[in-house]
């Protein structure tokens, strides 16, 4: 157990060291097995945070994402957290001004994480398997960069199928809905 954790750790200390040295603008440690997003990453990362522009804590185990995280990588353009156990963002997100796309799918959204509604340049929004059943439409309507919502496999309600053009200006994709007929016998 303890030769493993030193593996994940010694794995992340080498991303990490890669995005520093080279200073390249995609930090991965997506697959990391990290349960917290760590602190010594911050002093670690000092010098080329604000030339961070995409992050990949991917298939990770966080639980949560502090609004330290958020305020340090200010200039995110892409953040993805898929495959993790968030049920909600830090209200810091909204000063995540340059942000394109988030993907959030396979996580534990009960609610559409209402942050996001606030950040003007989200084009890509995917919430694809999770948990939320409603969405704030008129929010959501009033997001002028958004171009895609990926709500696939989610119990959301009948009103977010009312969500068409031209009343949203985005492609919106949902699972197909189920009949609630039963099936004739043959």
């Amino acid at each position: 157990m303890q030769k493993r954790m030193g593996e994940a750790v010694a794995r992340v200390a080498r991303k990490v060291n890669d995005t520093v040295e080279n200073k390249t603008d995609s930090l991965d440690l997506a697959n990391c097995k990290l349960m917290t997003f760590p602190v010594g990453i911050y002093k670690a990362m000092r010098s080329v945070t604000e030339g961070i522009h995409r992050i990949s804590l991917a298939n990770n185990e966080l639980k949560s994402l502090t609004g330290r995280f958020v305020t340090t990588f200010s200039q995110l353009r892409e953040l993805n957290l898929s495959g993790n156990y968030l049920h909600r963002l830090p209200e810091e997100v909204t000063s995540l001004l340059h942000l394109r796309a988030i993907n959030l799918s396979r996580n534990r959204f009960r609610r559409f994480p209402e942050p996001l509604a606030a950040v003007t340049t989200l084009e890509t929004i995917d919430l694809e398997e999770n948990e939320i059943a409603e969405v704030p439409a008129e929010k959501l309507a009033s997001m002028a960069s958004l171009r895609s919502l990926n709500l696939r496999a989610n119990p959301v309600g009948p009103e977010a199928r009312l969500l068409v053009r031209p009343l949203v200006p985005f492609d919106l994709l949902l699972s197909p809905e189920r009949s609630s007929s039963p099936k004739p016998e043959k």
